[in-house]
């Protein structure tokens, strides 16, 4: 069997990093900045130019419109979750072929990286916390980690009726990991709605974690190994 192929991302080598981790195949990373430009930026217009092929494409004005509509709306979602403090979002698409169930759709994840503030607290503590009783996890799991402490724990979400969200159950795994400086947490959250697959979605979020340095890698291994960092 051949080695995996190990990607380094860019962002791996940013000197303003404080996380990073490898993420498996199947997910597309979004660039946050590239997505949210500030007005009259250079990455402003970039993003107009990249746009530029399918507003001159689309059949009418109607069809234009739709297509504006649905970028902003991205937007007001990916802007939100910065503002919660996330710095990381990829888009998973994988091939659903466990059991029966291979039809030929992809299942659909979302993944992200965020960091909150905590009290200073001992680490292991923090972990802990994160996934208390009232936090309304289950299948709640503490492992001892390469970086350090961490907690996982899942739940299964439904959005507010009256929101333009499908009234569909969500899926949410979450894994967090309190920085050694004692004061904040890193929260990986993998979300799907593919519920019959939480198994498969738990161990790819188990793999993900156990990648995660909170100082970077390439300071004493050689270039490959590490995938992506926010």
């Amino acid at each position: 069997m051949s080695a995996p192929t190990i990607v380094v991302d860019d962002s791996a080598v940013d000197p303003h990093a404080e996380l990073w981790f490898a993420e498996p195949p199947g997910f597309l990373p979004l660039p946050l900045d590239t997505l949210l430009p500030g007005p009259g930026s250079r990455a402003a217009d970039a993003l107009r130019a990249a746009a530029a092929p399918f507003l001159d494409s689309a059949p009418d004005d109607t069809v234009r419109l739709r297509f504006v509509a649905h970028v902003a709306a991205g937007q007001q979602l990916l802007a939100a979750l910065r503002e919660a403090g996330t710095v990381h979002c990829a888009l998973g698409l994988h091939r659903d072929d466990a059991g029966d169930a291979d039809d030929g759709l992809p299942l659909v994840s979302w993944f992200t990286v965020s960091w909150r503030a905590t009290a200073v607290a001992p680490r292991a503590a923090t972990a802990a916390r994160a996934v208390a009783p009232v936090s309304g996890f289950d299948r709640v799991e503490y492992r001892e980690l390469p970086c350090g402490p961490a907690s996982l724990g899942e739940a299964i979400l439904t959005p507010p009726a009256g929101t333009a969200l499908p009234q569909q159950p969500l899926l949410q795994l979450r894994a967090h990991l309190p920085h050694p400086d004692g004061k904040r947490l890193a929260v990986l959250a993998l979300s799907t709605t593919a519920l019959a697959r939480r198994e498969q979605y738990r161990a790819i979020l188990r793999r993900i974690v156990e990648t995660v340095c909170f100082r970077n890698p390439l300071e004493a291994a050689p270039a490959g190994g590490v995938g992506t960092s926010p």
